[in-house]
């Protein structure tokens, strides 16, 4: 970005849920597909399933191919981004001038455009983690459309608003350890844990169906039968997980004579 175009940003607007914007991106807007190009996009973990099931890929296939493994900016927690194509205007892999090839599919980042969704510190017990905004990015025409929304509206005109209910364990994850100190640190054990059960959902089925993880745990019989199942259960189910082994949040319940057992199980 040059300087121009830095001084011509407004700067972020705080809105809430329901606060009005206008907005609207179409295929007869000049700018049409600018905003999918030279962009940094956190993949979530519904991202992924959604993405690699669109594709046929196995997530350990779509995670090689489609990302890049980053960490969250100052903090030690493992994220993948979107791996952008080495052509003149780092595009995204799925999309061209017509449009977006996995529009059905696309990342709750794009659905939020020309939204971001800005979370506050980790607080226990809060109903409102966040706020949202939007910045009027020189290049965007869409701002000059006569649509008006809410947020709310937005949301879910987007379908975001599923895929926060989705994530929503996941975000609270990554806000609580943010509220840790910059010196309290995963371990490399901690961080593969965390990386499989939000990114690798296929490899943290077979670690929960395959090892022996279910002596550890104790697990009910119809919650296994969902979670083997649904990939949207077994996140869940993952989130919970994490959350009872990072943070001792939660009520998983465990097989105390296997866990004194050494585990020779690793993800």
């Amino acid at each position: 970005m040059n300087e121009s175009e830095n001084k011509a940003h407004i700067e972020p607007v705080r809105l809430g849920l329901d606060n009005r914007f206008k907005f609207k991106c179409h295929k007869d807007v000049d700018c049409f597909t600018k905003c999918c190009r030279g962009i940094n996009i956190v993949l979530t973990p519904y991202d992924i399933i959604r993405l690699k099931n669109r594709l046929d890929l196995s997530s350990e296939e779509f995670l090689a191919i489609y990302t890049d493994p980053q960490m969250l900016e100052k903090t030690d927690i493992p994220v993948v981004t979107l791996k952008l194509l080495d052509d003149e205007r780092n595009s995204c892999p799925f999309v061209r001038d017509v449009g977006c090839l996995v529009y059905q599919d696309r990342p709750s980042t794009c659905r939020y455009y020309p939204l971001g969704v800005a979370t506050l510190t980790y607080k226990e017990g809060a109903d409102d983690s966040g706020f949202y905004f939007f910045v009027n990015e020189p290049h965007c025409l869409g701002f000059e459309e006569d649509q008006a929304w809410t947020v709310r509206e937005w949301r879910n005109d987007q379908g975001v608003d599923i895929h926060d209910e989705i994530n929503a364990e996941w975000t609270d994850l990554v806000v609580h350890k943010r509220s840790f100190p910059p010196n309290v640190k995963w371990t490399e054990q901690t961080k593969k844990m965390f990386f499989m059960a939000s990114y690798n959902i296929d490899k943290f089925k077979e670690f929960v169906f395959e090892s022996s993880f279910l002596k550890r745990y104790k697990i009910d019989t119809r919650e296994l039968e969902d979670i083997r199942a649904d990939e949207i259960a077994l996140l869940k189910f993952g989130m919970r997980w994490l959350k009872w082994l990072l943070f001792k949040k939660g009520d998983f319940e465990v097989n105390e004579d296997a866990m004194t057992e050494p585990q020779k199980d690793k993800p």
